[in-house]
């Protein structure tokens, strides 16, 4: 049965690293559902996070591989319940008149913020959970979405 996972892959921040992390998925005909590189608290090293969908043996099969190269220091799949998850999400919605005003509403009511104006549109960010941010999707869709983009996933674990 295929279900997400989140790896969190820590590597040495090397140039070629990510390409390197990848190219293993495009090699072993894997999807990559998101994808977020950052360099962590130490400049050496940067956190790979990406959300695949598979099953267990493919998860096993993808970390045994991973370990296999030369930059990654450490693996770790993280769930709901071992990590804190979320993802960014940016909607550019159109916002003229009345409409305008509902949807301040509903940015107010998920917390999210407003960052850009003009006359014909709002640019509203979000942090959360997939779900979250799915639910204030699915509510701004009827003023009619211009543009958006999310991050998907990105995760710590708990402790």
């Amino acid at each position: 049965m295929n279900k997400k996972f989140i790896l969190s892959i820590l590597v040495e921040n090397y140039s070629g690293t990510l390409s390197k992390v990848a190219g293993l998925f495009t090699r072993r005909g894997y999807n990559i559902d998101s994808l977020n590189v950052a360099e962590t608290q130490d400049p050496k090293l940067s956190r790979i996070t990406v959300a695949v969908t598979g099953d267990g043996y493919i998860i096993e099969q993808i970390t045994k591989q991973l370990h296999k190269l030369i930059n990654v220091i450490k693996i770790t799949t993280l769930t709901e319940e071992t990590s804190v998850q979320r993802e960014l999400m940016m909607i550019k919605v159109n916002a003229v008149g009345s409409k305008r005003t509902e949807i301040i509403q509903i940015v107010g009511i998920f917390k999210s913020t407003i960052a850009d104006v003009n006359t014909k549109n709002l640019t509203v960010v979000i942090t959360g959970t997939e779900e979250k941010n799915n639910a204030i999707l699915e509510l701004l869709k009827p003023y009619g979405i211009v543009e958006m983009t999310r991050t998907g996933p990105t995760a710590l674990e708990r402790g």
